[in-house]
């Protein structure tokens, strides 16, 4: 009988034991979470009051930027959440901040940006898409990749725009398929990109986009093309000559002057003496240009050949600004 009470009594206080050391760890739990809460309150807040000084745009302020920064950067990659979750903001100076932060974070930067573009709308996307740009880490290739259909053409544009500046070839199709886009600042986008990844197999297609009805689309492929295969270049520059496009072919030869290879020079000479007044006087300021010291003796013969009075009074003012930069230099 006393060993059963004996029993009975250890088991009790045991009980009692496990039911205070439960208690005790509820209790504590209680204290750990809000103090978690109030460390993490505490870095927000010491974030916050330091990217008010590093996105103020008074001049009094602008000696507390760089440190600023630096305090930012030096509260770590936990930080960058919050970061992005300032991308939504009106202010100007607020971007320009966060762009610069998170720039300067590099690639821990990219995951949380990444996640902008699966979850949020609107200019929040292209930001991203730009930041991740700036950022330039390959590990975010596959994530530009799946927006470059979204259906806003703005992050359409950054996100080609971003992934010329990444340099990573898996984009090479998405550039290319973007220049057929039907807003013009996305074909501009592109064919900015190809010049940026060198992608050979647009040759042809940024050839067709030198006919492009928008100015800022044209420009950009003609400063693309000398970056590729020059060979190649120039063949296709020659075979779009015929084309009905006047804008393809004109501007064909100022790319083919910038390129100044004998072939290049060749075929400026052919343009130069057929086809249209305004077709000459580009092939013929394009020779000019190239052949600053006119080796072929191109001049002479062009101009006793031209009767377009308009056309040759570009190419004598063409001839004037070289002969001036060459004594300039000299």
């Amino acid at each position: 009988m006393a060993a059963g009470r004996f029993y009975q009594g250890g088991a009790a206080v045991a009980m009692r034991n496990v039911i205070a050391i439960s208690f005790l760890a509820i209790t504590l739990s209680a204290v750990a979470i809000p103090a978690t809460i109030s460390a993490q309150t505490s870095l927000d807040k010491r974030l916050d009051s330091l990217f008010m000084i590093a996105s103020n745009g008074e001049v009094k302020y602008q000696a507390m930027i760089k440190p600023a920064d630096d305090s930012i950067v030096a509260m770590g990659p936990t930080v960058i959440p919050r970061l992005v979750s300032k991308l939504g903001g009106k202010s100007r100076y607020e971007r320009i901040a966060i762009e610069r932060i998170l720039k300067r974070f590099g690639a821990p930067a990219v995951p949380s940006l990444l996640a902008v573009l699966k979850y949020d709308t609107g200019q929040v996307v292209e930001r991203s898409c730009y930041i991740l740009g700036e950022i330039g880490d390959t590990s975010a290739t596959v994530g530009l990749l799946g927006t470059v259909s979204n259906r806003r053409w703005q992050a359409r544009e950054s996100a080609i725009g971003a992934l010329g500046k990444i340099k990573d070839q898996r984009a090479d199709s998405a550039v290319i398929t973007a220049m057929n886009d039907t807003i013009p600042l996305v074909r501009k986008s592109a064919a900015v990109s190809c010049g940026q990844l060198q992608i050979q197999s647009s040759i042809r297609h940024l050839v067709h986009l030198l006919g492009d009805p928008f100015y800022g689309a044209r420009m950009p492929a003609a400063e693309a093309l000398p970056k590729l295969d020059t060979p190649n270049v120039v063949q296709a520059i020659c075979d779009s000559m015929p084309a009905e496009n006047q804008l393809l072919g004109n501007l064909g030869c100022v790319v083919l002057g910038k390129i100044g290879t004998t072939a290049a020079l060749d075929a400026l000479t052919e343009q130069a003496f057929g086809g249209s007044p305004e077709r000459r006087a580009h092939a013929a300021i394009a020779l000019v240009t190239a052949d600053s010291t006119d080796t072929r003796n191109f001049r002479y013969f062009y101009l006793g050949y031209e009767t377009d009075p308009y056309s040759r009074l570009k190419v004598e003012s063409a001839i004037k600004a070289v002969s001036h930069d060459r004594v300039e230099s000299q």
